[in-house]
């Protein structure tokens, strides 16, 4: 199978890299900015930012970086949100509570646990009612949702938000994942070209090889994504996308990978 998309806007964010320009920057070698800092600003309605936990937050600034990188109504546009493993804090929360007082668990953190609460409070602070979906696929939910999200753009013929963040893990799970700090990334897809593409994509899924594609990611600090699973596998895109290099592969479901190739840059 073999899918044609174009990019229309790329949003990163991670205590490192405050959105796409500034990592762009750093692989071409120019010198780190300042740290983006522990949480992002991301934009919400009041009563919504006061009860978004960090996963939340992340997933909403990369959102609002894409979108207003494309140009596009966020309103209007379809959306994709993956999570390789929801919010790991409040998870933890919830495990220790639910054994130590399980009717002291709080509503609210029950409420934002669920793997589309980002999804949900996207849709409500920009009011829209285009089709939403979660997506989770372990350390394949940023190949597994970029699939998803292309697919949906072409087979519907509109743009297609797709996002995927994951945020630090707390007690027993940080041992588990090792994820010591968040990560977002977020990117608007269309079905044709337009004077918005910032670039376009061939995607074709196939078995993966036995090895690892290679990332040159040199310029980036060690910690970028030693200490996150998700931005890990979204760094072979983001280096395409950064005009670094012209290939990736993306693992997108068990043995099946998605192989990448850069058609165009603006």
């Amino acid at each position: 199978m073999s899918l044609r998309i174009h990019v229309e806007g790329i949003g990163v964010w991670s205590p490192h890299v405050a959105d796409f320009a500034a990592l762009r920057s750093q692989l071409q070698g120019a010198p780190s900015p300042a740290p983006a800092g522990k949480a992002p600003a991301a934009t919400l309605p009041a009563n919504e930012r006061r009860r978004a936990p960090e996963s939340v937050l992340v997933a909403i600034e990369v959102a609002g970086q894409a979108v207003a990188m494309s140009g596009r109504d966020a309103a209007e546009l379809a959306c994709v949100f993956g999570s390789a493993y929801g919010d790991l804090s409040i998870t933890d929360y919830m495990c220790e509570t639910l054994a130590r007082a399980p009717t002291e668990l709080s509503p609210t953190r029950f409420h934002n646990s669920v793997h589309n609460a980002p999804a949900g409070y996207w849709t409500i602070a920009t009011g829209c009612h285009a089709p939403s979906s979660a997506v989770c696929a372990w350390h394949d939910t940023v190949g597994a949702g970029l699939l998803e999200a292309a697919a949906l753009a072409l087979a519907d013929q509109r743009p297609v938000l797709f996002v995927c963040s994951d945020v630090a893990a707390a007690g027993a799970l940080l041992h588990i994942t090792g994820n010591s700090q968040a990560f977002g990334c977020a990117f608007v897809l269309a079905p044709e070209a337009s004077p918005r593409t910032l670039a376009t994509l061939s995607l074709q899924l196939q078995l993966l090889p036995g090895s690892e594609t290679k990332t040159d990611a040199s310029a980036l600090p060690a910690a970028w994504g030693a200490a996150h699973a998700t931005a890990a596998a979204a760094l072979p895109l983001l280096v395409v996308l950064a005009g670094r290099d012209r290939h990736c592969q993306l693992a997108a479901a068990g043995g099946l990978g998605l192989e990448i190739l850069m058609e165009n840059v603006a």
